[in-house]
């Protein structure tokens, strides 16, 4: 079994082209923003609760462009915010995240998203920075808990070889790329 795994990652490895290698034996792959964004809308939005006195939903699933700005993922995404006894105000947010790799669950994740703007008619300017520290809270348990992209122990020879020799991640305008090294 384990000769037949590692002819499979070498086939795997030969296989994939490598336009922008940086090291002898590296190979890359890569997978784009609409499967990063299929990814995503499999899972509900949710809500985060601060001591029963407000509340923040995200109600659709954020947009996403990688590469923007450069080297991260745009995040862009409509939410509520709920004071106790207020109607909901609608907030349009921007940010921007980084991306990481999990070895245990072989999937990539967005990390440390970051909320750049709130924007709503109806929020009070002083508001602003308390509620892009609960927007980017909200955030990062949103994408904390959700891969956008998952190495599958059945997928393709490349996926296969990412399991073993992945070396490192980064995003590129359109894509992630994830580098495979056998050294």
């Amino acid at each position: 079994m384990r000769a037949t795994s590692l002819a499979l990652l070498f086939a795997a490895l030969t296989a994939v082209s490598t336009p922008g290698c940086a090291g002898l034996g590296d190979k890359e792959i890569a997978f784009s923003e609409a499967e990063v964004q299929a990814a995503l809308a499999r899972h509900s939005p949710p809500e985060k609760r601060y001591a029963g006195l407000l509340t923040v939903a995200l109600r659709e699933v954020p947009t996403i462009r990688l590469g923007v700005p450069e080297g991260r993922a745009g995040i862009s995404a409509r939410m509520e915010i709920t004071l106790v006894g207020n109607p909901p105000i609608a907030v349009d947010v921007k940010g921007h995240a980084g991306i990481r790799y999990d070895d245990q669950s072989k999937a990539f994740f967005l990390e440390s998203p970051v909320a750049e703007s709130v924007e709503s008619a109806a929020l009070r300017r002083e508001l602003e920075p308390g509620v892009r520290r609960a927007v980017s809270q909200l955030l990062t348990a949103y994408f904390r808990s959700r891969p956008v992209y998952v190495l599958r122990e059945d997928g393709s020879a490349q996926e296969i070889a990412a399991r073993w020799l992945l070396r490192s991640v980064r995003i590129e305008p359109g894509k992630v790329v994830a580098t495979l090294s056998p050294f």
